[in-house]
């Protein structure tokens, strides 16, 4: 495990940019599963997991492979 793992990794002005694109369509997806799924466990879980692959997502921008900051042109 690399010794940023629990470090706050700043992402550059772009990487934000593509941050707040994954965040948009992440809430743009969960209004259409909230409109059409109906109540019950699987929507919770769909919830879920709508919510962590946002946050994973988000992570891997600012964050190489390595774990180290990736180059902030990217």
């Amino acid at each position: 495990m690399h010794h940023t793992t629990f470090q706050y990794l700043e992402p550059s002005d772009r990487q934000k940019g593509r941050m707040q694109e994954i965040r948009d369509a992440a809430q743009t997806y969960m209004e259409r599963v909230m409109d059409l799924v109906p109540p019950g466990d699987d929507k919770e879980h769909v919830i879920r997991l709508i919510r962590g692959s946002a946050m994973w997502a988000s992570v891997a921008i600012p964050r190489s492979a390595a774990g180290t900051l990736r180059d902030i042109t990217d």
